[in-house]
């Protein structure tokens, strides 16, 4: 065989590109892990995730209360007694075709960590003009307003300096400009930090989060919040998966994986370190020999890196994952689809080459 016919040998099969998909004899190795939220919670909507190949239901507790998820959660349950479907909490049926089932559900809680959020008692959009001044200010009780917002964070002022930049959103971030802003820190004046508005939107709904670009936040990865929930309802639901939020140091995943022993039933729980920022980049190494999995939360690593970089550091940690043997979860891989039915051409490739790369997924 000469070199030229080497060079024409196919990778893949022209033609087999053209032929009908069909569902292979072995099953996926890639699993769809999906959040639950206020569009995708009824029985209905969940019955058609778990017919799509949703395998892990992801339960976000920086919104909603116990209460909220608990009957999210009761809705699984019913969908996947509907569909005969598993969603890879464990609980015993005898109601399927009248014989006993053990039926496995995977869950995923998600804690909110140090996270920076807007506080908003109100529901009304808010309006935010480019090239206009913005105070973030720790008073909460203040009402929220195009100049004025109140955080849940008292030390902003004291991490930030005049120059800094600052994202701020419903989500983080859908690269639309209308539905979130990136700001300048302009001056900072006693616990006010002020700020200089880039570009304009309008912030909708109750939830807004902040990220202070390669800005080290002076809050435990596991606060007490999020130590009430996992006592709690994640006890009551022998939670499988902790994704542990902002893990910056493999420290981080040592504390959360001795909170978890001391209460007993969670013991065997898993810890999913996610990767948000710098410091999680710089430390990943420590944070994946002590982590059972990683994920690569792309919407905050898009803020901290610039978004060409994005992908490099997503290739280096998922080659690291597959030679320790742990999975890695990418997120923000379909977008798009949260107004349209179709991913697009960059969507789809992008989930492609997660996959091939050996990825989990989260949608």
């Amino acid at each position: 065989m000469n070199s030229n016919h080497l060079l024409l040998e196919e990778p893949i099969r022209m033609a087999s590109i053209l032929e009908p998909s069909r569902s292979g004899y072995f099953p996926s190795m890639t699993r769809i892990v999906g959040t639950l939220g206020p569009k995708s919670r009824s029985v209905e909507v969940i019955s058609r995730c778990l017919m799509a190949g949703m395998s892990v239901a992801r339960f976000d507790f920086t919104w909603g209360d116990a209460e909220y998820h608990q009957e999210t959660l009761e809705n699984l349950r019913i969908a996947i007694k509907k569909t005969k479907k598993l969603c890879a909490v464990s609980f015993i049926s005898s109601s399927l075709d009248e014989k006993p089932y053990v039926i496995t559900i995977w869950v995923m809680l998600d804690t909110t960590g140090p996270e920076l959020l807007v506080v908003n008692k109100g529901d009304q959009p808010i309006p935010l003009e480019a090239d206009s001044l913005l105070v973030l200010t720790p008073d909460q009780e203040k009402e929220a307003s195009p100049s004025l917002l109140p955080i849940n964070f008292s030390g902003l002022a004291k991490a930030v300096k005049p120059g800094d930049t600052i994202f701020l959103g419903q989500y983080l971030f859908t690269g639309s400009e209308t539905t979130s802003v990136w700001m300048e820190v302009s001056e900072v004046k006693g616990d006010d930090v002020i700020c200089l508005i880039k570009n304009s939107a309008v912030l909708a709904g109750t939830l807004y989060t902040l990220h202070v670009s390669q800005v080290h936040i002076d809050l435990p990865t596991l606060p007490d919040k999020d130590k009430e929930v996992i006592s709690t309802w994640g006890v009551k639901n022998s939670v499988d998966f902790l994704s542990l939020s902002h893990a910056r140091t493999g420290q981080d995943i040592r504390q959360a994986r001795e909170y978890l022993s001391k209460l007993g039933d969670l013991s065997q729980t898993q810890i999913y370190a996610k990767i948000e920022n710098v410091e999680g980049l710089v430390n990943f190494d420590e944070i994946l020999q002590e982590a059972d999995g990683i994920i690569l939360a792309r919407g905050n690593l898009g803020i901290d890196l610039p978004p060409e970089k994005v992908f490099l550091f997503q290739k280096a940690a998922v080659y690291k994952c597959n030679m320790a043997g742990k999975p890695a979860v990418v997120t923000r891989v379909v977008d798009s689809m949260t107004d349209n039915l179709r991913p697009t051409r960059a969507e789809a490739t992008d989930v492609a080459n997660a996959v091939l790369d050996g990825n989990y997924l989260v949608l």
